[in-house]
């Protein structure tokens, strides 16, 4: 698995011009609006897991 995700496209314009910026981890560039953004994750739910009345498992 790899340590970097990569985003598909840019959430300003929806171009897929982009690359990895280097002010940090989850840093990328779009090259076609000219804006820089961060990803990053923030770790799981804390829904848990409960029982349906079919028997199985939901998440």
């Amino acid at each position: 698995m790899s340590e970097r995700a990569a985003p598909f496209y840019c959430p300003y314009c929806g171009d897929e011009d982009l690359f990895p910026n280097e002010t940090g981890h989850g840093a990328w560039e779009c090259r076609s609006c000219n804006r820089a953004f961060q990803l990053k994750y923030l770790g799981l739910l804390s829904r848990g897991v409960r029982s349906d009345t079919a028997g199985g498992d939901e998440i």
